[in-house]
């Protein structure tokens, strides 16, 4: 509830495209069927087109960035 509650002020305050869930939490594949119906209770207007993902590189995501990050 309460990620569906902080992603729905994302929602409402950015607009993104989309939302892209990474680390450990990437893993729970039952966030990506309950929290998009939990996110319009919260949205303005109460529909939300805003698509959840999973990251591509799951909980590695973040490794992988900093490496990206890294000066050579």
């Amino acid at each position: 509830m309460r990620l569906a509650k902080s992603l729905a002020h994302v929602v409402n305050i950015l607009d993104p495209d989309v939302i892209v869930l990474g680390g450990g939490m990437s893993n729970v594949d039952r966030l990506y069927a309950t929290v998009p119906n939990l996110v319009k209770q919260w949205v303005f207007g109460g529909e939300c087109e805003t698509p959840i993902r999973k990251a591509v590189h799951g909980d590695s995501s973040g490794v992988r960035g900093a490496a990206w990050l890294w000066p050579e």
